[in-house]
């Protein structure tokens, strides 16, 4: 990283944190489709957003400066830093009065970085890139075509860092113009309070997913690039999960916690490598509602009892990312169904399909059980119940649901994973690194590479 660029400053802030950074590499035309998918986004909103943005050279940002003209009409105020080109400051757009132009000097190290980071009153987003230098690509030197150009760093929707990084760019832009500096913090102020809604990104998110996809059906990019964008729809998805941990404040743990439970299962029940790597993925994104649950689609009554009976999908998010958007994604249409058919009952009463007994999907069956269970433990440990009567009583409570919710033979595989947590077993509870979010996929995982029977065969 530059010296003194803002993802350096960024990445020391959270060298020795606890919850690091973990930076990707992206592609141009990777990049690209993220920007254009939250530009085009922001031209959807009735809301004065401030737009932060940093496009290496005057010709980039000359390229988009229609763009921003439209963009600039829903924004209350818009910064976009390049190294000056010829026209730089004389395009109609920069002449706008909510457009703010910073003319970045020639060894300025942010004008090697490509950022936009936004604040609206409900979601912030941020992409802060910088690109390689000719000796990072090594032996294969520069890349002959643009869209292959190579860039580190990240992109996200969590408000804190967004937040944390607009003020290490907005310090940047005072030594520059003070003036300015002071403006934006106060529009940042004006916007801090905001809440942020799960409703708002998962929008967002669909958003992203859509024009990432888009681009992957461009049959003349090549391999490279295609698994890039794949990774960078996961990282969507990934990112959607992550966000409902953070607003649920009753239980914030519970994705990598379901992860924890769902592989211990896995692993007792002997299951391959390549399932045990899916049912993980399906547990990171539980939480993305497998019903949309919105009245207009549900009665009331299916509405009322999928939120009593599903605790993963938390009841202050409104509504979130379907499980219908992964099936865009043929390596994630299995994990979709994985996610959907969590909310079936053994006894055939359940949501969507009224599947019963081994026609639920086991993986499906796992995961319900292991988020209940979860779900169930997280309650209870803000009482004063001991930790080892907090296992045993969740599982007692599960029990009252096997032949009826859950498949009583995964209700003995959780009683042996109970025996283990009373006698000290130690889940690891892991954070995904989001920004490689891509080895979580196989091959193997379309619909049609196990059969069903294979799928649903367990230990008796």
């Amino acid at each position: 990283m530059l010296q003194g660029s803002i993802l350096q400053q960024l990445e020391i802030a959270h060298r020795y944190s606890t919850r690091p950074i973990h930076f990707g590499v992206y592609y141009k035309n990777t990049l690209v489709a993220l920007c254009h998918a939250l530009e085009d986004h922001i031209l959807t909103e009735e809301r004065q957003l401030l737009v932060i943005t940093a496009f290496q050279r005057g010709k980039w940002y000359l390229q988009e400066a229609n763009r921003y003209a439209d963009i600039a009409q829903k924004s209350r105020e818009i910064v976009i830093m390049a190294a000056a080109d010829a026209g730089f400051a004389e395009h109609p757009t920069s002449q706008l009065p909510n457009v703010n132009l910073v003319g970045l000097e020639a060894d300025d190290p942010v004008g090697q970085e490509w950022h936009l980071i936004i604040f609206s009153p409900q979601y912030t987003a941020m992409v802060i890139c910088q690109e390689l230098s000719e000796t990072d690509y090594g032996s294969g030197g520069l890349p002959t075509s643009d869209l292959e150009r190579k860039f580190y760093g990240l992109w996200t929707f969590e408000p804190e860092l967004v937040r944390e990084t607009a003020e290490f760019v907005i310090a940047h832009i005072e030594k520059y113009n003070p003036e300015l500096a002071n403006k934006l913090n106060t529009h940042k102020q004006a916007i801090k309070a905001a809440i942020i809604s799960p409703k708002d990104v998962s929008t967002v998110v669909t958003r992203v997913v859509d024009y990432l996809h888009t681009e992957q059906n461009n049959l003349t990019i090549p391999p490279v690039l295609d698994r890039n964008l794949v990774s960078n729809e996961v990282q969507a998805f990934l990112r959607m999960a992550q966000l409902l941990d953070l607003v649920e404040i009753n239980n914030p743990m519970a994705a990598p916690e379901v992860v924890a439970i769902v592989e211990t299962m896995g692993q007792l029940l002997d299951l391959p490598a390549w399932q045990i790597k899916r049912l993980r993925l399906a547990a990171l994104l539980h939480r993305i509602d497998p019903l949309q649950r919105v009245e207009s689609v549900l009665t009331p009554s299916v509405s009322t009892s999928y939120q009593e009976d599903a605790p993963s999908c938390p009841l202050t998010c409104p509504l979130v990312l379907g499980a219908q958007t992964l099936r865009t994604m043929p390596r994630l249409r299995a994990v979709a169904q994985i996610i959907t058919h969590q909310t079936e009952w053994w006894n055939g009463t359940g949501q969507p399909a009224g599947l019963a007994g081994d026609e639920i999907p086991l993986e499906s069956r796992i995961l319900a059980l292991a988020a209940s269970f979860q779900w169930k433990v997280s309650k209870q440990l803000y009482s004063e119940t001991s930790k080892k009567d907090v296992f045993t009583q969740a599982l007692n409570e599960c029990r009252q649901q096997q032949s009826t919710r859950f498949d009583p033979k995964l209700i003995d595989i959780l009683t042996l994973l109970v025996m283990g947590l009373e006698e000290g077993l130690d889940l690891p509870l892991m954070r995904t690194k989001i920004s490689r979010g891509i080895w979580l996929l196989d091959s193997r995982w379309d619909s049609h590479s196990k059969s069903n029977e294979e799928i649903n065969r367990y230990p008796q």
